[in-house]
């Protein structure tokens, strides 16, 4: 008989070895009391993670493995990924570390996949040396729709606020012709179930971003918002579900009218991301919704120009884990809940 998991097993891709997602991650796991909460599972290589440690002046340990379903309880495991030297040039982009990075996010993707792993926290990549053959996507949240089951959408989670987006890695100029009725009422759909049942709100209250300034000023500064995203919302209303907008997105955020709901979506990248990591940053987490397996990251980049230095801030990737679990419990609840309503109508008396 196989062994209950006692702890939930989370896997952890090192992102870009030039950047801070090492630091991050080590920082994150000197703390020996995280190992009560879970069961570190880094695909990267023990002889890399070692220099790491020494680098940074840290005293965790390791237990090198080759396989996450060899992972030890109580244990920082460290999957050997790959077997050959690397060489670390901090605050570099390379080509050659990309690889490696891919590396890693496909062996923790796989593993996944197949359940060796419950969660996956991914380190920060490079989006532009990372890109090969196998990875031509703008980031995390596309390949890993590909890879996973479902339509992912990027959802930053923070305290007070989780803000979704309709277009996210897409340029400016082609933001309005990508919005669609069929693409927002997908994105509600993803973000209204992934709030019941990843964070536990039943009845989701949702505002939807304007996208052109002051929401079109009644076609005056655009038609979209008119045409595309008034009538989309009525319909979507029409059928029972609490979404709202579009907002004009100048004065939301400023007037905390955010607080007024369970999520907010933003119509492209910057419109929904400044203002989120302006009142989260350091303590926001990615988290990549609509897929039928948990991922979260933090909210920051590799940060090349303070890599090396001990100086990262690790407690948004400290989040994204917490948050992992978190969101592993809630789905595993609410799935248990649905799957028995007997079981839901006796914890309603």
């Amino acid at each position: 008989m196989k062994k209950e998991q006692e702890k939930i097993r989370v896997g952890i891709s090192i992102g870009d070895l030039n950047g801070i997602g090492s630091e991050v991650v080590l920082k994150t796991f000197e703390d020996s009391r995280m190992l009560d909460f879970c069961t570190p599972i880094v695909f990267a290589n023990n002889k890399l993670l070692t220099f790491f440690k020494k680098h940074y002046k840290l005293s965790l340990n390791f237990q090198g493995i080759d396989s996450a379903d060899k992972a030890i309880d109580g244990k920082f495991n460290v999957v050997n990924t790959w077997k050959e030297n690397v060489k670390v040039n901090f605050g570099k982009e390379d080509k050659k570390i990309g690889e490696y990075a891919f590396k890693s996010l496909e062996a923790a993707t796989q593993a996944l996949r197949e359940n060796k792993i419950d969660v996956l926290v991914t380190a920060p990549i490079n989006k532009n040396v990372i890109q090969s053959e196998k990875f031509n996507f703008p980031g995390h949240t596309d390949y890993l729709a590909k890879e996973l089951e479902g339509n992912s959408l990027m959802l930053m989670v923070g305290e007070q606020l989780k803000v979704g987006l309709l277009t996210d890695h897409v340029p400016v100029k082609e933001i309005a012709n990508v919005i669609t009725p069929e693409l927002i009422t997908r994105k509600v759909t993803i973000i209204e179930e992934t709030l019941k049942k990843d964070f536990k709100v039943q009845k989701p209250k949702i505002a939807i971003l304007g996208i052109n300034p002051h929401s079109g000023d009644s076609g005056v500064i655009g038609k979209e918002d008119e045409e595309i995203l008034k009538p989309t919302i009525q319909k979507i209303s029409e059928k029972g579900k609490l979404v709202f907008g579009p907002y004009s997105a100048d004065s939301f955020f400023g007037s905390k009218n955010y607080k007024n709901f369970d999520a907010v979506i933003a119509a492209y990248h910057d419109q929904g991301l400044i203002p989120f990591k302006t009142l989260s940053f350091g303590k926001g987490v990615n988290y990549t919704a609509g897929l039928n397996r948990i991922r979260t990251s933090p909210d920051h980049g590799t940060a090349y120009e303070i890599a090396g230095k001990g100086e990262a801030d690790f407690h948004s990737f400290k989040e994204a884990v917490f948050s992992a679990i978190e969101i592993f419990k809630n789905r595993k609840e609410y799935l248990a809940l649905t799957s028995n309503p007997l079981k839901k109508q006796s914890k309603k008396l």
